[in-house]
């Protein structure tokens, strides 16, 4: 046996033995609970929610979702929406910006995205890639007539843009990003987004190194925790596994995913947001070759941006201007 094949047995063995421990040892830490996200919800007057409806996908997993009916006709026609929620969280977190959608002529929808809610399990999807799938399937299965814009808050922010710039990105007529996640590696973030979350980043690494020779045996593995309190976690979702964590947030070319946009898109956040620079957004889009309408709300925290009416009225008079412009 040769020096040379010795040293790349003795390479080998010691990568496997790195990636062994960083996917035992390498997981999230407990991150201390962030009231400023989670606590201004239980302010939320939840009396006119619509119930939870189901809607098949294509493994027969049941999506759950709301209706917002429109309260009189668009005077453009029909008009619709959906709603993607931020992470850990469901369809009611968007339940003021749907009402108020549905106040203004829109019918609207919000999921609760696989992972989330009452579809499926809590943290975990089967395959990068499902999220957009389901949004499919709800599309084609609705079959939803007129008119039709896709927005989404934070995280779900970021999967909206994931779609957007997507083979699949006529489905849509428009998109709304409301504080969207970006990228860790973007102008935008924040360290532990604000102290949302926790990521483990030996164990990412050691998965994206198992991912990358087509090994996906560990992917339900916890790689992100986030600040929620004990009490929350009943109906919040404190922990996504691999496939999750990646796939909902835009893609890790998040440069090259905005220049694939082709549909308009707006961009919406508090001038106050504690999870990203929010004065970092226009630029994003314009060093990625895809300039946007892009506002900040004086005054608005990250939260604050999806249950303030200054935050539901902005978001409603930006994508009208979508429509009209």
């Amino acid at each position: 046996m040769t020096t040379m094949l010795i040293a790349m047995i003795v390479s080998a063995l010691l990568l496997l033995l790195l990636i062994t421990l960083a996917i035992i040892f390498g997981g999230p830490r407990k991150p201390v609970p962030m009231a400023s996200i989670y606590a201004p919800f239980k302010d939320v007057d939840y009396s006119l929610l619509p119930i939870l409806q189901r809607c098949h996908m294509r493994d027969r997993i049941a999506l759950a979702y709301r209706c917002y009916p429109a309260q009189h006709p668009h005077p453009l026609g029909e008009r619709s929406i959906l709603f993607v929620h931020g992470s850990s969280a469901s369809s009611n977190s968007m339940h003021p910006l749907a009402l108020a959608f549905a106040n203004a002529g829109y019918t609207a929808y919000t999921l609760d995205m696989r992972g989330h809610g009452a579809t499926g399990e809590k943290g975990q999807i089967q395959y990068i890639g499902q999220l957009e799938d389901d949004l499919a399937d709800f599309m084609q299965t609705l079959a939803i007539q007129g008119k039709v814009s896709l927005a989404g808050f934070s995280s779900g922010g970021g999967f909206v843009l994931r779609f957007a710039g997507s083979r699949r990105q006529h489905l849509f007529n428009n998109y709304l990003l409301l504080a969207p996640f970006i990228s860790q590696t973007a102008a935008s973030h924040r360290p532990d987004s604000g102290g949302w979350v926790k990521i483990g980043v030996p164990r990412v690494v050691a998965l994206l190194i198992l991912n990358a020779f087509g090994i996906r045996w560990f992917n339900a593995l916890h790689i992100a925790n986030f600040a929620v309190a004990e009490e929350a976690k009943q109906y919040l979702t404190p922990s996504y596994g691999f496939n999750l964590t990646q796939n909902f947030r835009p893609m890790t070319d998040y440069r090259a995913n905005i220049a694939a946009c082709q549909q308009p898109i707006a961009l919406l956040a508090g001038s106050e947001d504690e999870a990203f620079h929010a004065d970092q957004f226009a630029a994003i889009f314009a060093d990625a070759g895809k300039p946007i309408a892009v506002e900040l709300i004086p005054g608005l925290g990250h939260i604050a941006l999806s249950l303030d009416a200054r935050g539901t009225q902005a978001a409603i008079a930006a994508v009208e201007k979508m429509y009209t412009a």
